[in-house]
């Protein structure tokens, strides 16, 4: 099954840009994936092709018209009914890793790209559209952070990896920030690899990464120790009914 990206963007020259490099480029080229970037712009229906106005109520800058992306949309859906639409905007749902996993287990996304002041609220409204973000940043335009999600996805691929297990231990994956990784040399400007990594140990060395990830996790991101914290206390669903009964 080739997973397909379906960018609905006023650059779709920006498509697959960096993807179509490394990993991501290898995979592109094997037909594991497949990026088909749609041009907003073609369902404008005025003879200067207009695709966004001035806000309602007044305002700095330009909104992109529900009319023109309704039309998009409604396209990319009759082309790929079976693609989920994510739209690019701040004001979007943060995306996690699990979120990532579950569109990489798919079939692919529809992603719409906002430019300007963004998108005319109706429509959201009007169509099935999950609105998502890639943080607390503001971007020029919704084409970055969706190559910052498809790369997300593309790389959990089968294959595109290489061995399926070599993801798992990764930042965000286990909830935890992953721990500190050294190579050679040993001692580089005074400073030396931790000598348990030297040990050949590796239930010492297992011990001593989950501490790592833990340690960093706790110090550089509260806000995931909390939650990994509240998962781990958290009673399994089969307890949490026998306690009930």
């Amino acid at each position: 099954m080739t997973f397909t990206a379906v960018p609905l963007t006023l650059y779709p020259d920006m498509f697959p840009g960096p993807l179509g490099h490394s990993m991501a480029g290898r995979a592109l080229e094997a037909g594991v994936w497949s990026c088909a970037p749609v041009q907003i712009r073609d369902f404008a229906t005025d003879r200067h092709r207009t695709v966004d106005d001035t806000p309602a109520g007044g305002g700095a800058g330009m909104v992109l018209k529900a009319d023109v992306l309704a039309a998009a949309v409604d396209q990319a859906i009759a082309a790929h009914p079976n693609l989920p639409v994510l739209a690019m905007t701040p004001r979007g749902t943060p995306v996690t890793q699990g979120r990532i996993r579950q569109l990489s287990a798919g079939s692919g996304a529809i992603i719409l790209c906002g430019r300007f002041e963004g998108f005319d609220e109706r429509i959201f409204d009007a169509r099935p559209i999950e609105q998502v973000s890639m943080g607390d940043i503001i971007l020029s335009g919704g084409e970055m952070g969706a190559l910052l999600l498809l790369d997300a996805c593309i790389r959990l691929l089968p294959g595109v990896m290489g061995a399926a297990s070599s993801g798992d231990d990764e930042s965000f994956e286990n909830g935890l920030l992953e721990y500190p990784h050294y190579t050679r040399p040993v001692e580089w400007e005074g400073r030396t690899i931790p000598e348990v990594l030297r040990s050949g140990d590796h239930a010492k060395i297992a011990a001593w990464r989950k501490q790592q990830a833990e340690d960093h996790t706790r110090l550089r991101r509260p806000d995931l120790w909390e939650r990994h914290e509240g998962a781990r206390d958290r009673p399994a669903s089969g307890a949490r009914r026998k306690e009930k009964d």
